[in-house]
Formats: C-alpha cells, sequence, structure tokens
C-alpha cells in the first residue's frame, strides 16, 4: 500500500496522459497510481496482469526515487545509426517525390540518398525493417509494361517474330 500526495497523485495522473510514454514507464506509473488508491499488490497485479514483483519493484522504485525513477535507465551499447529525424526527412523526401512525380525508389536508391543528404551509412535491409517498424507500406514496382500495351500492337509483334522464327 502507497500513499500519495495530492501533488504526486497529480503528477503521476498527468504523466499518465501523456502519449509519448514508454511502455515500462507507463506500467509503473499505473502500478503507483493503483496502489496509491489504496489497492493492495496482488490486487494491482490482477488488474495489470503482471506479476507481484513487479508491482512490488515499481512501488519501491517511486518510494525512493520518486518521478524521476519511473523512467527506464539509459541502455548500453551502440547508439542507433538512423534516428527519428532521418526517418521524418526520408518520408518528408518521399511525399515531395510522390508530389512531383518522381521516379521510383528502391531500398539501396533510399540508402543512397541517406548517405548523400544526412550522411547517415545504413544498409538497404536494416532500412527495410525501419521502415515496416515506421508503419512505411511499399510494393515492387512492375518490370514489364506489357499491362498498358494495346492487345492489336501485341498481336502485329508476335505475327512479325513468328514470321522471322527459322524452322529446321
Amino acid at each position: 500500500m502507497l500513499e500519495l500526495t495530492l501533488d504526486q497523485r497529480s503528477d503521476v495522473e498527468g504523466l499518465l496522459r501523456r502519449r509519448d510514454l514508454a511502455w515500462n514507464t507507463r506500467m509503473r506509473l499505473e502500478c503507483v497510481r493503483l496502489a496509491g488508491q489504496g489497492r493492495t499488490v496482488p490486487e494491482v497485479a490482477a488488474i495489470l496482469e503482471v506479476h507481484p514483483v513487479t508491482v512490488r519493484r515499481a512501488v519501491h522504485r517511486f518510494r525512493v526515487g520518486g518521478r524521476a525513477a519511473m523512467a527506464d535507465a539509459p541502455r548500453s551499447g551502440r547508439p542507433p545509426k538512423v534516428n527519428r529525424a532521418d526517418l521524418d526527412a526520408l518520408e518528408h523526401m518521399l511525399d515531395d517525390s510522390v508530389e512531383a512525380g518522381g521516379p521510383s525508389w528502391t531500398l539501396p536508391r533510399l540508402a543512397a540518398w541517406l548517405a548523400a543528404e544526412r550522411g547517415v551509412n545504413v544498409h538497404s535491409a536494416r532500412l527495410s525493417v525501419l521502415l515496416k517498424w515506421d508503419g512505411f507500406r511499399y510494393k515492387r514496382t512492375r518490370t514489364s509494361v506489357r499491362h498498358k500495351a494495346e492487345e492489336a500492337l501485341q498481336q502485329i509483334a508476335r505475327d512479325q517474330l513468328e514470321g522471322l522464327r527459322l524452322y529446321g
């Protein structure tokens, strides 16, 4: 059980209204909010469908560090090559290209554009994953214009080819 002051309660509820909150941070804040309402650890765990240890850890983190302790700790490792600004620039470029009737863009061409314009070297396979995570949808371009040709012109071409065929 956790007793929250009026300021703490409004602070937690204000944070929970944010849309850009990380999933783990939101879960910890929900644990604190429900525990602050007087619910027991097993009740909170059942409501949020998490293990009771998760609830206890979140409440302990809040007691020790307050609001600042709810966020995830920084992760180790190399930072990502492509950041949000690069993906936004890529999306803006693609939108402008579509409006202007620009060329078809392939993943290697998009990777080359990022390297030339933004100085970001990323493999086209990795770029494909990032674009899919970001909600981009694309399709393969046709390599043939056969679907646009008139049937009469296709028949004339077939007849000409038939006349050139050698029979042994």
